[in-house]
């Protein structure tokens, strides 16, 4: 189990937190987000159902929009772009 952030393309990124409990996928996306520019794309991976609320609240009290939730063979895959 192993965190990893990286770039995938200009202005897109990916975070996989998958194997993490709360509350560190959402700790490690709010570090994530800080790194990232106004318009760019964080792909973040995860695989905790609960951490989903926590990261859905961060998101609305940052103004971060989540622009597709996907699910995957019990994998979220959310795409949130930075305000």
């Amino acid at each position: 189990m192993a965190m990893s952030f990286e770039q995938t393309g200009a202005g897109e990124w990916r975070l996989d937190v998958k194997g993490y409990t709360c509350p560190h996928p959402q700790m490690y996306t709010k570090k994530a987000m800080q790194k990232i520019a106004s318009g760019d794309v964080l792909t973040l991976v995860f695989d905790n159902p609960s951490s989903g609320e926590s990261i859905l609240s961060m998101c609305d009290s940052d103004g971060n929009d989540i622009i597709e939730r996907d699910e995957l063979d019990g994998n979220f895959v959310w795409k949130i772009r930075k305000a």
